[in-house]
């Protein structure tokens, strides 16, 4: 037996077995990436690529008789077991043409299947331009909006005496980009299933980047972010934000931090404070 060929043999089995379990890991990453940038795709909350068209280019296809959008139905998601109160998301859809508006809009829903219980999940994402509540025991049909407005995320908040909607919303195309969406500036909105009441948590032309519920009460932190070059858009890598308190009961929305504190940081900060 020549030791040698063996030898040779080995090696080449060795290289041939390893160039295998390399392709089959290359495989593996190529599919892993695939799937989280495809899960990125469609569950991602800042994705604001789709929006609803201005008012300025709505006109101008109302003055056509077209139209470029269209609504769609997401499937119901139950928020209330006891009292059986379902949330229906109203989403749109952009045409690749523009049609003639001849009536009543020709729509089916996008749903598929039987209605999802949603009461253990706090969030639903999408592309939104309006919300309908559903009372199944009285069969009746609210809708939240009489606006035009686009929004990405349906928050529900269980509390121990209401359920709370909260959304955050572009209202108007403040970035002039031709498209409301939520690259535009945003307000609050809640809407309480117990009061039937939508408020409208506004702190004049200023975007609303974030908020969250105090600790065990419907008290909130609101987080502003200051579009400081009046673009209509606020830019969070060099634009500040600011943080108030909004007073569930009253209404009210106040300052955290005191105007004396805020003024000491900031001339610590630029160096005018020794």
């Amino acid at each position: 037996m020549n030791i040698e060929k063996i030898k040779n043999y080995n090696q080449k089995l060795i290289a041939v077995l390893g160039t295998i379990i390399i392709l089959f890991a290359l495989v593996g990453l190529v599919s892993f990436i695939g799937v989280m940038v495809n899960e990125y795709k469609y569950m991602s909350y800042d994705d604001v690529e789709t929006g609803i068209l201005s008012d300025e280019k709505i006109e101008k296809l109302q003055k056509e008789n077209k139209r470029e959008q269209v609504i769609s139905y997401d499937a119901p998601k139950l928020i209330d077991t006891i009292n059986s109160i379902y949330i229906i998301p109203v989403s749109h859809r952009t045409l690749n043409e523009a049609e003639d508006i001849k009536g009543l809009l020709n729509i089916y829903s996008s749903s598929e299947g039987e209605p999802i219980d949603n009461r253990y999940s706090n969030g639903i994402y999408g592309f939104y331009n309006n919300l309908i509540i559903y009372d199944n025991n009285t069969d009746s049909i609210k809708k939240l909006f009489d606006k035009r407005v686009n929004f990405n995320a349906i928050k529900v908040e269980h509390f121990t005496d209401d359920i709370l909607i909260v959304l955050k919303v572009a209202v108007k195309d403040s970035h002039k980009d031709g498209v409301i969406n939520l690259l535009d500036l945003k307000k609050l909105y809640i809407y309480s299933l117990k009061e039937k009441r939508l408020r409208e948590i506004s702190n004049g032309n200023i975007d609303l980047f974030d908020y969250h519920f105090l600790n065990g009460s419907k008290n909130l932190i609101l987080q502003y972010g200051i579009d400081k070059n009046k673009d209509g858009q606020f830019n969070e890598y060099n634009e500040p934000t600011i943080i108030k308190k909004y007073n569930y009961e009253t209404g009210i929305i106040e300052d955290i931090i005191p105007q004396k504190i805020d003024s000491e940081l900031q001339m610590v900060l630029e160096g005018s404070k020794k």
